[in-house]
């Protein structure tokens, strides 16, 4: 009898390995932001990350956080978790789990629970108690969306080598 091997990362860790992978695709100067939805079955079916929609140039658009909204990213940013959900082509996500490194806002929240996401981890909570913040819980809430905090490990991923 072979003893059970313990040195490799949990489903977890994986999946919110890619998610800190895909948020380095990031531009966005400020918060780089990263998203993967798997299946039941741990299969990865999309990512994402915070950038502008196609055709939209990272060089030419505004990052800026500060001024009037024409001249801001907010205008003109989309979210990695729509990205994640926009990117698939596979048909339903329905009941689904997505990994998001930084907790979604709430035009986000819309978007996961009309996809028929199921689950939410989340690695950062760093807007926790804004009103975007607290409107995203409660909607996630009332649609039945399960959302767990990621437990970081030992064995979590060292992206920055």
């Amino acid at each position: 009898m072979s003893e059970k091997r313990t040195d490799y990362i949990s489903w977890d860790e994986y999946f919110m390995g890619i998610a800190q992978l895909s948020a380095m695709r990031s531009k966005d100067p400020n918060t780089q932001v990263g998203a993967c939805i798997v299946s039941k079955e741990n299969k990865i079916l999309s990512m994402g990350y915070n950038g502008f929609p196609k055709g939209c140039d990272d060089d030419v658009f505004p990052w800026n956080r500060e001024g009037d909204l024409e001249n801001s990213k907010y205008a003109y940013v989309t979210h990695s978790e729509l990205n994640a959900i926009l990117n698939y082509r596979g048909g339903s996500l329905e009941g689904t789990k997505m990994y998001v490194t930084l907790f979604p806002c709430n035009e986000c929240a819309k978007a996961i629970i009309q996809a028929g996401i199921r689950e939410l981890v989340y690695a950062d909570d760093k807007y926790q108690g804004t009103p975007g913040n607290l409107a995203s819980k409660r909607m996630l809430k009332a649609a039945g969306v399960k959302m767990t905090p990621y437990q970081k490990t030992k064995k979590t991923l060292q992206l920055y080598v």
